[in-house]
């Protein structure tokens, strides 16, 4: 089961506590700023938006027989360009056809994300040999999987919701630049001083992910996105 894990690894230390705000980036100070503006609310679904998913992961791998880390493959690998509920249908229904009939039965079910992205769902599915990770073969992805699977490590899912809160601007998806390795580095360190600032003035033990999870459910309620 997932077990939340509110210290940071010693592989990604947080920010010095003792930082101030006057330390702080302006990026970090625009996730601040978000956060200021989370409801009471949405710091309770932020805080569980990973585990619950996790959670899921969990009961349809126990109803397909399938591992938990492999069905949250299949999520991650499912969710370019997919709403997190239709993911999770989509994940299920191919999880039905993978039970019930053959590998291409599985990749020809109707899902809201490209192809290559259903053909990288019905691999994880199969024991190929390789690695989740290896099979999802992105940043992004491989972030989301390991904000479900692995709260030890304390990663950050960096989309383009979470690049506009780190710029403090509001664009659509479709608008948003392509996040190459070095930006991508530069708003992850924005995310943990942002939370080492926030833990350290409340007192509190927030993961990266909390951080990221509240301020992105905070940003979709205030753009209405």
């Amino acid at each position: 089961m997932y077990n939340r894990v509110r210290f940071p690894t010693a592989s990604q230390p947080p920010s010095p506590s003792t930082m101030s705000y006057s330390q702080l980036s302006s990026e970090a100070r625009n996730i601040v700023a978000m956060f200021t503006q989370a409801t009471t609310l949405e710091v309770e679904q932020g805080c569980n938006w990973y585990p619950e998913a996790h959670q899921i992961a969990y009961k349809l791998g126990k109803r397909f027989n399938v591992s938990t880390d492999k069905v949250a493959g299949v999520l991650c690998a499912l969710s370019p360009l997919n709403k997190w509920p239709t993911n999770v249908l989509n994940a299920e229904t191919m999880l039905k056809a993978w039970e019930h009939g053959t590998a291409e039965d599985a990749v020809n079910v109707k899902c809201s994300t490209p192809p290559l992205n259903k053909e990288k769902a019905v691999k994880i599915l199969q024991d190929t040999g390789e690695s989740i990770e290896t099979i999802l073969n992105g940043p992004k992805v491989n972030e989301f999987f390991n904000c479900i699977t692995r709260p030890d490590v304390n990663d950050i899912c960096i989309d383009g919701h979470a690049y506009c809160i780190f710029m403090g601007i509001r664009l659509p998806v479709k608008e948003v630049p392509a996040i190459g390795k070095r930006l991508r580095q530069h708003i992850k360190q924005g995310y943990r001083d942002a939370t080492s600032f926030i833990n350290e003035e409340l007192g509190e033990k927030y993961l990266h992910s909390d951080i990221q999870a509240i301020t992105w459910v905070t940003y979709k309620r205030i753009h209405n996105v």
